[in-house]
């Protein structure tokens, strides 16, 4: 049975990227996941527990991680579990891995930019590689938010 999560964290070890000889992209990073919750009695957030896991990205998902993903951001994560115990001499502890299916930054913390990647030329094995679409203008967003409300056309008839 294959179990599903999503989670959202932060980025707590710089991706590491490898090619296997077989030509796999293999990008994996450790995400720290903590949950906060409102006090009442002290009247402030505070930290729970970090949850910890080492997420791994596979194939064109591992390549796009390698390029996008950085220490410190927020993302979210969602993909398959697998919960490995292991022993090391005297120590023993257990591991949460995810196998990622899709990787990408938490907009609650901040914004992004996305470039898709196209298909150039389909041949037989199918590969996907980076060819940048023309992007339109960005959209400047107004520190003042009353501005996005919606407006009566000046000249409506009521």
């Amino acid at each position: 049975m294959t179990d599903t999560i999503t989670l959202t964290g932060l980025v707590a070890t710089t991706p590491r990227h490898i090619v296997t000889s077989e030509g796999l992209s293999i990008t994996s990073f450790r995400l720290a996941s903590n949950q906060r919750r409102y006090d009442r009695a002290k009247a402030a957030w505070v930290d729970g527990d970090t949850n910890w896991y080492t997420v791994t990205s596979f194939r064109q998902l591992g390549t796009h991680v390698a390029s996008s993903v950085h220490k410190g951001e927020r993302v979210i994560v969602s993909g398959r579990v697998r919960i490995r115990d292991w022993e090391s001499g005297e120590k023993n502890g257990t591991t949460i891995e995810i196998d990622a299916e899709a990787v990408g930054h938490d907009l609650t913390w901040g914004r992004a930019s996305f470039t898709r990647s196209v298909i150039v030329g389909r041949s037989s094995d199918d590969r996907v590689t980076d060819a940048p679409q023309e992007q339109p203008d960005p959209v400047d967003v107004p520190d003042d938010a009353s501005s996005l409300e919606p407006r009566e056309p000046a000249d409506a008839p009521f």
